[in-house]
């Protein structure tokens, strides 16, 4: 039961950033978004796959403007929850590994 449970939750992990990958790779609008960039579309990939996917999703040419500020902030909300949540995790196995010591 607890190799499912690790099983998801790598899967949640790592789910946002394969779609991405897929995305750049076989995406006519990843070109369109980043416009021929680089760099920046890899650290969102590596440090913020939530916001970078909302981003994706909300660009259009005439830019981002209104109601589509608060899907980024969703994005952005999840991935702080994401990292809040590996920390408390690593906090609790730290713990469990000294109580076992």
């Amino acid at each position: 039961m607890i190799l499912l449970g690790c099983l998801l939750i790598g899967g949640f992990a790592f789910i946002p950033r394969v779609m991405l990958v897929l995305a750049w790779i076989f995406s006519e609008r990843w070109d369109i978004v980043w416009q021929g960039d680089w760099i920046v579309p890899l650290l969102g990939i590596i440090f913020l796959p939530y916001t970078t996917i909302m981003f994706m999703l909300v660009w259009s040419p005439a830019g981002i403007s209104g109601w589509d500020w608060l899907w980024i902030i969703l994005g952005v909300f999840l991935d702080v929850l994401h990292y809040q949540q590996a920390a408390a995790n690593r906090r609790q196995a730290t713990s469990v590994f000294k109580d076992l010591n």
